[in-house]
């Protein structure tokens, strides 16, 4: 039997366990994170396991895991900091003309004068969102100027900590009234999408992250073929065989907003027929 080694201990390793059990691979968590390990005797809980899934979101403990466990991985840390950063995956897209929202980086520091060109060139309001984080964590939107120069400034004091790694965060455009799909590719494959909304009382106060983390709620949707081969384009322009591809939909446009290569498995229902088989297989062909 397959061993696998999943860096997760949340809802996707509780939900992917016993139908990969029943496909012959066996999935057991390793803690990587928030524990101590000793690096010159490691325990023996690292030994004897054949695919990782997948890459530690930390990179240092990731790095950690990779000496301990000696596997290959179902996205290995190129994949992850590919996928984490959300500028490269944007302007990866854009020069493959897949279409995503007009978006601009700012590495800090830079003066007013910048930022003030950057706001201007939008229509208010504008998305404000670090680089490099998940489940919607410091995004914000602001509709005018003098709120926007105070966020940059929030985001300047934190950057301005020398051990700091990211000092970027982008400015990008808000598209009203979209849906919010995450579609999922195994092995640049699309294998299931649901629709993440916000409760109506949610919505009637002002609140619009769709994030599940934030409240929302995900229901699998079947998407039409053209929604399909984009997340596909997008899967295999990234290189990345295990990947979440955030779509937002209106009635005259479609944009890939982002991209996850840590995903949170779902309900096997909100999935097409076989989506275990497929991952199953994905896992086997790392060996």
């Amino acid at each position: 039997m397959l061993r696998l080694a999943v860096a997760t201990r949340e809802e996707t390793f509780e939900r992917m366990a016993d139908p990969l059990a029943d496909r012959g691979i066996d999935a057991r968590h390793v803690q990587c994170e928030e524990r101590t390990t000793a690096l010159t005797d490691p325990p023996n809980e690292f030994n004897g396991f054949d695919v990782g899934f997948v890459h530690p979101s930390r990179i240092m403990e990731g790095g950690v895991a990779d000496a301990l466990l000696d596997v290959p991985w179902v996205n290995d840390r190129e994949a992850i900091l590919t996928s984490r950063n959300k500028a490269d995956v944007i302007a990866r897209l854009a020069r493959a003309d897949v279409p995503v929202p007009d978006t601009v980086l700012i590495s800090n520091p830079v003066d007013d004068t910048a930022l003030e060109a950057v706001f201007e060139r939008f229509d208010p309001p504008v998305v404000v969102k670090p680089n490099s984080t998940t489940r919607g964590t410091g995004v914000v939107k602001v509709g005018d100027l003098d709120s926007f120069l105070g966020v940059a400034d929030y985001l300047a004091l934190v950057h301005d900590y020398q051990a700091t790694g990211d000092r970027s965060f982008l400015v990008q455009e808000y598209i009203p009234n979209a849906t919010d799909y995450r579609a999922m590719c195994i092995d640049g494959e699309y294998v299931g999408a649901v629709e993440r909304r916000l409760p109506d009382p949610a919505r009637s106060v002002g609140r619009w992250k769709h994030n599940v983390h934030r409240g929302a709620e995900a229901e699998g949707v079947d998407l039409s073929n053209d929604l399909r081969d984009l997340a596909e384009r997008t899967a295999e322009e990234l290189g990345i065989p295990w990947l979440g591809v955030d779509l937002l939909v209106t009635d005259d446009r479609v944009v890939v907003s982002e991209t996850n290569a840590r995903p949170t498995i779902d309900d096997e229902t909100k999935y097409e027929s076989g989506f275990y088989d497929d991952l199953a297989a994905l896992i086997e062909d790392q060996v």
